[in-house]
C-alpha cells in the first residue's frame, strides 16, 4: 500500500516539508503517481518515523538520515547472513 504525502505526514505527526527533506537527502525515494505526487510505502514510513525520533532528540536531519541509512543497511546485511547456510 502506498500513502499520499498528506496521509504520511498525518500518520507520522510531522509536516510535509519534513518528508520532502528526507526525499532531498536521498534516504527515502517515494514512488510517484501518474500526476507526479509522492507515494510512501510502509517501510519508508518506518524509516521516516525513526528519523523523526532522532530529530526530536536533537539530531540534525542530515545526521539522522545517515544514521537511519546505516541502521537499515546493517539490518539488511544481518537478514542476508541469517538466510545463508
Amino acid at each position: 500500500m502506498a500513502y499520499t504525502m498528506g496521509r504520511a505526514a498525518d500518520m507520522l505527526g510531522t509536516s510535509q516539508n519534513f518528508l520532502r527533506s528526507l526525499d532531498e537527502t536521498g534516504l527515502i525515494e517515494p514512488q510517484r503517481s501518474a500526476g507526479g505526487h509522492r507515494r510512501y510505502s510502509r517501510h519508508q514510513l518506518r524509516l521516516a518515523a525513526r528519523v523523526r525520533e532522532l530529530v526530536d532528540h536533537g539530531t540534525p536531519v542530515e545526521a539522522a538520515c545517515r544514521i537511519v541509512s546505516l541502521e537499515n543497511q546493517l539490518h539488511e546485511a544481518q537478514q542476508r547472513n541469517n538466510r545463508q547456510p
